[in-house]
């Protein structure tokens, strides 16, 4: 911390009051709430929870109001909080596949089983601003009594694409919040590294195997936005019991055709998950995770994406950010020492142009210059 600079301690404390007096804004104004900013900017809070891993709206909310709407910040103090947090056991897995959906598209086929549910989504609004006072059209009921068989499923069923049944000798999935990470990691590993992600990083790197960096030519198998059941396994009760539901987003991507002389074409996979209303997330992770399966389909690593170790080192927001803004910190020590050394370069290469010029037939002054030759 800066407590070399003139003030110390209390200018670190003054620096508080003075954030803490912009956040607030103008008093005459009512403050933001928590629970608003969970109600109304739901997209933001979303995203907030999946990087913080942490599914909580209003403290997402909360975290957002102190971090004075930066995200990174937001998404620390989650994580932060978290750490804090006593540990029961690991939750059930989610049952997605009957996940009543209050979103659900695809661009693969034109007449879906159960058909396209648009729900609520930007895609087809202009990008203009509106008069947020303004009430649109009462919104349809959402369909929840349709059968909406996965477009995997579908396709499965032809063994078109290839099997996503677990192995019963698949191990145990790495908790990567609790082990430390290392190289190469099972796709679970992976799986969860990418949604704790940034969002943006992880768009950029999806999108550059769309240009060509990376084997992938992906079509959105299916995009789903609901609601499913959170179940745990109470030890003393031995059976699982319900603790709640939480909204997710779930996107699974059909991949370009793989095959070879011992097994028939068949379209590849790509997932993503992320925590409430997180399309573009779902979406970036979904072509992400399948970039990174080279091991497994035998491809040549050609692109960043494709690259294990650089994806996940760098995929994580919180790290990136802390490793960042560390610099703002001091470095007095370091920065005199390399100031010392580059007078002493600077000083050296004049004596050296110096005698150069005095005698220019003495090729012995000339040996630390690769100019001179």
């Amino acid at each position: 911390m800066y407590v070399a600079v003139k003030g110390g301690e209390r200018a670190i404390a003054n620096a508080h009051a003075l954030l803490a007096k912009q956040g607030r804004g103008d008093s005459g104004r009512p403050a933001l709430e928590p629970a608003q900013i969970a109600d109304q900017l739901g997209v933001l809070v979303s995203r907030v929870m999946s990087e913080g891993s942490l599914y909580d709206p209003e403290l997402a909310g909360r975290a957002i109001v102190q971090a004075q709407g930066d995200v990174l910040e937001a998404i620390t103090l989650v994580r932060s909080y978290r750490t804090t947090l006593p540990r029961f056991g690991y939750s059930e897995p989610v049952d997605t596949a009957s996940l009543p959906p209050q979103r659900r598209v695809s661009a693969t086929f034109k007449d879906l089983p159960g058909g396209q549910q648009l729900g609520a989504t930007f895609d087809y609004t202009h990008r203009l601003f509106t008069d947020r006072d303004t009430d649109g059209p009462e919104a349809a009921a959402l369909t929840e009594d349709v059968h909406m068989p996965r477009v995997t499923d579908l396709l499965a069923g032809g063994d078109l694409i290839e099997d996503a049944d677990p192995d019963p000798h698949d191990p145990e999935p790495v908790d990567i919040t609790r082990d430390p990470t290392t190289f190469p990691m099972s796709r679970a590993g992976r799986l969860q590294a990418l949604a704790r992600g940034d969002e943006g990083f992880l768009l950029s790197l999806g999108y550059s195997t769309q240009r060509g960096y990376g084997r992938t030519h992906p079509f959105a198998g299916e995009i789903r936005v609901g609601e499913v059941e959170v179940e745990f396994v109470a030890p003393e009760l031995g059976f699982a019991v319900p603790l709640g539901r939480v909204e997710i987003t779930e996107c699974q991507m059909i991949n370009q055709f793989t095959g070879s002389a011992d097994s028939p074409a068949q379209f590849t996979r790509g997932y993503g998950l992320a925590f409430g209303r997180g399309e573009r997330k779902a979406m970036s992770m979904s072509l992400v995770d399948r970039a990174l399966r080279t091991d497994e389909f035998a491809e040549r690593i050609v692109a960043p994406a494709q690259d294990e170790e650089f994806v996940i080192s760098h995929a994580d927001n919180v790290a990136a950010t802390g490793f960042v803004e560390h610099l703002k910190l001091p470095h007095y020590v370091d920065f005199q020492a390399e100031l010392v050394l580059v007078r002493q370069l600077h000083d050296d290469f004049r004596r050296r142009v110096a005698r150069v010029a005095d005698n220019p037939a003495d090729t012995s002054t000339r040996e630390l210059d690769p100019e001179a030759s």
